[in-house]
């Protein structure tokens, strides 16, 4: 069931739905925190400044989750910003965004492999996402999917889940040039060139940053506390870090979404 944060808020004049990808539809990179977390404790715990591991994976997960959503190199800013105030010379952060994605890979690999093989798609979404997308198609709303991961990887993952064929509204990402892709800049472009009001935007994300931006627009935004793998239970700090910043309803997955719908719109 949906928890209803804000009483009073739908979506019913949505005519625009922007989902991000990691944790909110895709799980094909699910553990990715459990590799940038401990890769960054690791480098801070290198320039032995007596903090503990536990004090160090505090700082990080902090600065981690309040940037997801985000693309993945404002992490890898921080990061090294991180370092130097600690008095250590840092590398780029697209140094340590590419060292980070080298060990996602080893951990995705067999995944993407899988879907490759012709492995059965919905092993690796969020429940209930397909049908809330087959459901938002036939509503009428134009879907774009808007991701912190880069663009080149979520064009792949997108096709090898099937997933293509819905965001007719475009399917965005990041790239090694940080001025090329924000949510940011697909929101304001929605609203200043698309000519959409903010009431008619509705987002879905797991993570700060995609959430944020739709309020700050107006829209109405839908929090994903995916626990993931499972998406089973409501992640608490997930609903913590998203009911924080704004959101007026929560999930944990989509499925049921025939029930739920009705209290989203306000129908």
């Amino acid at each position: 069931m949906i928890e209803v944060l804000k009483t009073g808020i739908s979506a019913r004049q949505a005519k625009v739905a922007i989902f991000d990808f990691d944790g909110t539809v895709s799980l094909v990179r699910s553990g990715w925190v459990h590799v940038m977390v401990p890769m960054m404790v690791e480098g801070l715990r290198g320039l032995r400044n007596g903090e503990s591991d536990a004090d160090l994976t505090r700082i990080v997960e902090a600065y981690v989750g309040q940037l997801t959503g985000k693309e993945t190199i404002y992490q890898m800013i921080q990061y090294a910003a991180e370092i130097e105030q600690r008095g250590g010379q840092p590398d780029t952060a697209l140094t340590y965004k590419h060292e980070y994605l080298r060990r996602l890979w080893e951990v995705i690999k067999d995944r993407v492999a899988d879907l490759q093989n012709g492995a059965s798609p919905e092993k690796y979404l969020v429940p209930g996402s397909r049908a809330l997308l087959e459901v938002l198609k036939a509503r009428g709303l134009k879907l774009y999917l808007a991701s912190g991961t880069d663009e080149v990887d979520v064009r792949r993952e997108a096709g090898l889940l099937d997933l293509t064929k819905y965001f007719d509204g475009g399917i965005f990402g990041a790239s090694d040039d940080m001025a090329s892709f924000s949510k940011g800049m697909l929101v304001k472009r929605l609203v200043e060139q698309a000519g959409y009001q903010g009431e008619e935007l509705l987002a879905f994300g797991d993570g700060y940053v995609e959430i944020d931006v739709v309020k700050q627009a107006g829209g109405v935004a839908v929090g994903l506390a995916t626990d993931e793998p499972h998406c089973v239970e409501v992640d608490p700090w997930k609903r913590q870090r998203l009911a924080g910043v704004g959101a007026d309803f929560m999930l944990p997955n989509f499925l049921g979404s025939d029930s739920w719908l009705p209290t989203l719109f306000g129908s």
